[in-house]
């Protein structure tokens, strides 16, 4: 038998090793423990934060959950705007893996070009970058069959406007992040917006949800909004509307319609319009909601207001001779002239024939701060209150600095700007028996609450001299409808070009109430640049407000207050020979 080998006196271990040798190998070791226990504490300890964080950067994911926007609905319930849901593609450029024909593939379905999807996906700073907003649901499908990693579809939400055009101006849109840009969309949107959720997850590899983390919040959905229009009467007036300035082969067209009683809007509406749905397809000058926004100077329809101011001082009643002959007025060396000369007007006729002659001379027995003060009541040179996004103030100087000469043209309407809204509910002084309503765009079943500018009897004579002017001998006898009795004013203003006047440029004015015992709408109608020849108030404006009218009142369920007398004539048929 061999003997056992001992270790101890085996020669290479009975070597001994240089000591500088040793030393440098233990110091090696110990500075790599060191090194290790270094890098251990400076990830676990001082930057734990910043490492926990980037670590759930590659597999959490915060999730935003929309909320669904609030409807917009008309008095009666019916949807004037409501949100239905899309899907939208996005995608996270650090988890991206495709090749450059799949790229060149997703470039070609997104309708993107190929350079500008390149430099999304390469943004790598990015977490999320949208590739196709409010997508259609063909598209997403093609773009989900591809498989790329990295690119996922959302659910967003897209407004529908069901009235489209006719409503367009008044309702507004919203924009890509389905805020409100404009109109009722933009001045109610803290309410009909709602609070989006959010939900914190855990994703694979491959993107997919394995775990929820942390607390979830949900989503708060916007509050419905109902308003006071109706939207058969805004569609009515909007046909109306679009009907005269095709007809008239105008520039473009506004109406207003309110409820005396309440002060509610019932309908407000442009033409030309856009589609809600695709604004920025349009213009902006189309998108602009000119009944609200633009001002002009209101010509004769402010004549009623010279006639009550004047009842109010005393001046003159309803039946005061005023002599118009030859008509024509001399001011400052400026001459003012009617349209058709008459003589001896009574104050019902001055206003009834709108002469201007005879308006002056009322005016020009008046001091101006009286004028200026019945103006600034009645809401002119001021800008109105409630969400009227947009609104205009109009223009109204102080009247110390009025000449002789801007007095006497304020009187029938030139030298001062108002807006068409602004403009109807002046004429609510008259349908409420010299009362100021104030004006909302929501629903209420509530009788408003007006301002007494006029004294009762006083508004009630003008009503008389308003049905007089939309009668047989009056400027607008067009204004008469089927059924129930009106009263208004025409006007006829040349546009203001530079600091002249155009010479064959007109806006043409109609605004009135009806029924006029007991009115319970106004209504202003303005008709821009009519250019086939005809361009009085009375031709132009006052058959849209004629028609409006009757529906209106129809719709409302309002009794008719005039008889109306049978129009089909029974002819007996001779029997032949």
């Amino acid at each position: 038998m061999s003997k056992p080998v001992r270790l101890t006196s085996s020669p290479l271990l009975a070597s001994k090793v240089p000591f500088g040798r040793s030393r440098f190998a233990v110091a090696v070791v110990v500075l790599a423990f060191t090194g290790l226990a270094a890098k251990a504490a400076y990830i676990q300890v001082l930057r734990n934060d910043f490492f926990q964080e980037e670590g759930e950067k590659r597999i959490a994911r915060t999730v935003e959950l929309s909320a669904n926007r609030g409807r917009i609905l008309d008095r009666n319930g019916l949807i004037l705007a409501s949100s239905v849901p899309v899907p939208s593609i996005w995608a996270s450029p650090e988890e991206v893996k495709a090749t450059a024909p799949q790229i060149a593939q997703l470039a070609k379905l997104l309708e993107m070009p190929l350079p500008e999807l390149q430099r999304l996906l390469l943004d790598t700073d990015r977490e999320f970058v949208w590739l196709k907003r409010q997508a259609d649901e063909a598209t997403v499908q093609q773009v989900m069959t591809l498989g790329l990693k990295g690119v996922y579809q959302r659910k967003e939400y897209r407004r529908r406007y069901p009235e489209g055009e006719a409503a367009a101006h008044l309702i507004g849109f919203t924009n890509s992040d389905d805020k409100g840009a404009d109109g009722v969309e933009f001045a109610f949107d803290a309410q009909l917006a709602g609070k989006t959720g959010t939900r914190r997850v855990l994703k694979d590899r491959l993107g997919r949800v394995v775990e929820d983390v942390g607390e979830s919040t949900a989503p708060v959905d916007g509050k419905d909004l109902q308003l006071s229009i109706d939207s058969k009467v805004q569609f009515f007036a909007y046909q109306k509307l679009r009907d005269a300035v095709s007809l008239h082969k105008a520039k473009r067209g506004s109406v207003v319609v309110l409820d005396a009683r309440s002060g509610e809007v019932l309908a407000m509406a442009n033409y030309p319009s856009f589609s809600p749905a695709q604004p920025l397809a349009s213009p902006a000058d189309v998108r602009r909601n000119r009944a609200l926004a633009d001002t002009f100077e209101p010509g004769s329809t402010v004549k009623p207001f010279i006639a009550a101011l004047a009842m109010e001082r005393g001046s003159a009643k309803f039946d005061t001779p005023i002599q118009t002959a030859p008509g024509r007025i001399t001011i400052s060396g400026s001459t003012i002239n009617d349209a058709h000369p008459h003589g001896v007007l009574s104050l019902a006729e001055v206003i009834q024939k709108s002469s201007n002659v005879g308006v002056v001379k009322l005016a020009m027995d008046m001091p101006a701060k009286e004028m200026w003060e019945l103006y600034t009541q009645i809401g002119f040179g001021q800008k109105p209150q409630g969400p009227f996004q947009g609104a205009a103030a109009g223009r109204l100087r102080a009247h110390k600095t009025w000449r002789p000469i801007e007095q006497a043209t304020m009187s029938y309407g030139y030298g001062l700007s108002t807006s068409l809204l602004q403009l109807a509910r002046s004429y609510s002084v008259f349908a409420r028996d010299g009362e100021l309503v104030p004006l909302t765009l929501l629903k209420t079943n509530e009788p408003a609450y007006g301002i007494r500018v006029l004294q009762a009897t006083n508004a009630q004579q003008v009503r008389r001299m308003l049905q007089m002017a939309a009668g047989p001998g009056g400027t607008a006898p067009k204004a008469q409808t089927l059924g129930y009795s009106v009263g208004g004013k025409t006007g006829t203003a040349r546009k203001q070009e530079g600091k002249g006047y155009a010479e064959k440029k007109y806006r043409s004015f109609f605004v009135g109430l009806a029924p006029v015992e007991n009115p319970r709408i106004v209504v202003a109608v303005m008709v821009e640049e009519p250019s086939t020849g005809v361009y009085y108030g009375g031709e132009v404006a006052a058959p849209v407000f004629a028609e409006t009218v009757q529906q209106t009142l129809r719709m409302m369920g309002l009794e008719p207050d005039v008889r109306v007398k049978p129009q089909i004539v029974a002819a007996v048929a001779e029997e032949p020979v």
